[in-house]
């Protein structure tokens, strides 16, 4: 880019305004090359022009205006027709805590509890959280409720679990081009590429929401232009090393599949960990998920929500020698849509945009309350991914978990 347009614009920090005085453009003119001024045209004062609808030349900061118009960007910089959802939704009635040893104890009574002897009963060793309704503390010692009449040890818990503060996006309007969130803090650079890089000053960070005006493969690597010559990766690069996904998207331009004829349905994009809400074929929410790791993928084809609950125990196992346990009560906002494969906020990880879970579409708290409030039995979950990379063979999959 020229010297004299960089020194009008600030391109280090696209959330400025465009500001161009008098003084600016009269010293663009005069660093106009001649032969541009040699027709019978003068340049155009900055500005947007419709095609042929001026005897003016483009050029200069005129020029520029108009390039990046063709790529949607406008001065100032236009939000998303979005907003953050009601924060209450994501309140949580219940408090968790996660067991921290192996065949932990339950008892049937705080005094019970304090002794510590015969137990009700244990509960298996695993990954497992509970929820509790009460907490005393007797001589410095904590001791949790976890349902009426039934009480553990505060030194086999660790409470106060806190579920994601994070929170997706409801829509007014459909947006005009794909966005996304920030999973991983990164710089933005003047242009996309590993060589030579040029960092503009503009950092990014966790679930930073962006627009997508334009998009290169460069050295095999997808870039975005999250606004004026402002790169950044898909990937999160470290030492030049591509390593995890370092963005998720939203497709705005997805169409429903066939079968879904009243404008209605979910989607899950596993291979960008989105889901996408659309209400007369209009896209109403948007969202991060973690969908199934390898080998317990979250199943592609088209679904239909055939059970909710607004909390429900989550447990399972799926080695032979059950190494791999879960337990997880008062899962809340849940909605099947594949066997035991289900929506539902998760309050034991804050790991949305990466795959996680054994199957289920884990969401924030927030999210899955959302969702679980708009849905209705029946509505249509299509899943799918672009990359292809999970399997689409039945025998590969069972009934699913948390």
């Amino acid at each position: 880019m020229p010297a004299f347009i960089r020194f009008c614009y600030n391109l280090a920090d696209m959330r400025k305004s465009l500001r161009i005085t008098p003084l600016l453009i009269v010293g663009a003119l005069l660093l106009i090359p001649q032969a541009a001024l040699a027709g019978e045209s003068a340049p155009c004062l900055p500005g947007i022009y419709a095609e042929n609808d001026s005897d003016c030349l483009p050029v200069g900061p005129s020029q520029y205006l108009e390039d990046m118009a063709a790529l949607g960007i406008t001065f100032p910089m236009q939000p998303l027709p979005a907003a953050s959802p009601d924060p209450e939704l994501g309140y949580a009635s219940a408090s968790y805590a996660r067991v921290t040893v192996p065949e932990a104890e339950i008892f049937v009574s705080l005094e019970e509890a304090i002794i510590g002897k015969n137990p009700l009963t244990t509960i298996e060793t695993g990954f497992n959280y509970v929820s509790y309704i009460d907490l005393q503390v007797v001589e410095g010692k904590k001791y949790y409720m976890i349902a009426p009449g039934q009480w553990m040890r505060g030194g086999q818990l660790s409470g106060g679990v806190a579920p994601s503060t994070y929170a997706g996006l409801e829509f007014f309007g459909t947006p005009e081009r794909d966005f996304g969130w920030v999973l991983f803090p990164v710089d933005a650079q003047r242009q996309p590429g590993l060589q030579n890089r040029q960092f503009t000053g503009m950092n990014f960070n966790r679930w930073d929401v962006i627009q997508v005006y334009d998009r290169r493969e460069v050295e095999g690597l997808d870039w975005y232009m999250v606004g004026p010559g402002q790169w950044i990766p898909s990937r999160v690069i470290n030492n030049n090393i591509v390593g995890q996904s370092g963005v998720a998207l939203v497709y705005v331009d997805s169409p429903p599949p066939a079968e879904v004829d009243n404008g209605r349905w979910v989607e899950i994009n596993l291979y960008e960990q989105t889901v996408s809400v659309y209400e007369d074929n209009q896209l109403v929410y948007a969202m991060l998920v973690s969908s199934g790791a390898p080998g317990f993928w979250t199943r592609p084809g088209l679904f239909q929500i055939h059970d909710s609950y607004e909390t429900t125990p989550m447990t399972g196992a799926f080695e032979a020698d059950r190494s791999d346990f879960y337990y997880l009560e008062d899962v809340p906002w849940t909605l099947y849509f594949d066997e035991a494969r289900a929506f539902h906020g998760a309050y034991w990880h804050n790991n949305f945009g990466y795959v996680t879970s054994h199957g289920c579409a884990n969401l924030s708290f927030t999210d899955s309350a959302w969702l679980f409030n708009w849905a209705e039995l029946g509505d249509w979950v299509y899943v799918w991914d672009i990359s292809g990379e999970t399997p689409v063979d039945p025998s590969l999959y069972g009934a699913g978990g948390a």
